[in-house]
C-alpha cells in the first residue's frame, strides 16, 4: 500500500486514527473553535471525507471561556464494548472530557469530566480485563501548581462514571529531552508500547518508544525515532513540527503513522 502526503490537506494538528473492521476513523484539534474536533472517514487510507463533529454544542466545550489557543487539545478517538470513544482535554476550560456516541457521525454525549485528572493529552487503552487505562502529559492547568509540568502519568479510570480509580502514578517519560508529551499506548505480540512526542512542540520535536510487559509498566525505553540535539527547546531544527504522532496497524498487517507536518 502507497500512500500520498498529504493525507488530508489543511490544518488538522494532533491527528488520532481508529480502525474498527475494513474502516477507519481520524479526530484532530480545533482549539478554541466550534464545531470542534471534526471526525473523518476513510476505507482505504487515501481518501477521507468528513461525516460529522463531536463537538456541536457550545456547552460541551467552555470555548468562551478559554483565551486564544485554549480548548480542544489532542483528541485520542478509539472503540470499545460498542461505542466510539473520545478522550481530549478542553485546555483552561472544562479539563479532561470524555465523549462517547454509538455512531461516530454523532450525535456526541455532553462530555463527562474525568475526576482526578490534571493533565493534557488523553490517550484511552483497554486490557484483555477491560481495565481502561488513561495516560497523559502531566501539564498542570488548574491550582497552585499550575504550569508545572511533571512527565507522563497514569491512572485507571471508570470510562462510564468518568472517574479515576487510583491516584496518578508517574510513567516513562522519554529519553530526557523537554516537555514529553502526547502518550498513546498500544499492544502487540504480548507487549505492550509507549510512544511519547519530546523535545518541545514546536519545531525541536522527536518520537520515542518504550515496551513493557503491563500496560502500567514498567517500560523499557529506546532513543528518539526522529533526532533532535540534546536538551532540545522549540527553535531552529529540520525536525517537522508535530504535536502528537498516532500509529495504526492496518487492515493488512502494516503500521503507519499520522502527524500534522508541513509538506511542500
Amino acid at each position: 500500500m502507497r500512500l500520498a502526503n498529504p493525507t488530508i490537506a489543511g490544518f488538522y494538528p494532533d491527528p488520532s486514527v481508529v480502525r474498527v473492521g475494513d474502516d477507519y476513523y481520524l479526530a484532530c484539534s480545533t482549539f478554541e473553535y466550534l464545531p470542534g474536533i471534526p471526525v473523518f472517514h476513510s476505507r482505504d487510507l487515501v481518501s477521507w471525507t468528513r461525516v460529522g463533529h463531536v463537538v456541536g454544542r457550545p456547552e460541551q466545550l467552555a470555548v468562551g471561556q478559554v483565551p486564544t489557543g485554549g480548548g480542544a487539545w489532542a483528541p485520542t478517538i478509539r472503540h470499545h464494548d460498542g461505542l466510539f470513544w473520545v478522550a481530549v482535554t478542553d485546555a483552561l476550560g472544562r479539563g479532561t472530557l470524555l465523549f462517547t456516541a454509538p455512531d461516530p457521525a454523532g450525535p456526541w454525549s455532553d462530555g463527562a469530566v474525568v475526576e482526578g485528572v490534571d493533565g493534557i493529552d488523553p490517550d484511552l487503552a483497554w486490557d484483555a480485563d477491560g481495565t481502561c487505562y488513561l495516560t497523559y502529559s502531566a501539564l498542570r492547568l488548574s491550582g497552585d501548581n499550575m504550569g508545572a509540568h511533571d512527565g507522563i502519568e497514569q491512572v485507571r479510570i471508570d470510562p462510564y462514571a468518568a472517574k479515576a480509580l487510583e491516584e496518578p502514578r508517574s510513567m516513562w517519560s522519554g529519553t530526557g529531552l523537554m516537555f514529553p508529551e502526547a502518550p498513546h499506548l498500544y499492544q502487540r505480540d504480548g507487549w505492550w508500547y509507549l510512544m511519547i512526542a519530546e523535545g518541545g512542540t514546536e519545531r525541536g520535536h522527536a518520537v520515542s518508544i518504550a515496551r513493557g510487559r503491563r500496560p502500567d509498566g514498567p517500560f523499557e525505553g529506546r532513543r528518539p525515532t526522529r533526532s533532535c540535539p540534546p536538551g532540545a527547546r522549540a527553535g531552529p531544527s529540520r525536525t517537522p513540527a508535530t504535536a502528537t504522532w498516532c500509529p495504526l496497524r492496518t487492515v493488512s498487517g502494516r503500521w503507519c503513522c499520522w502527524a500534522c507536518a508541513p509538506w511542500g
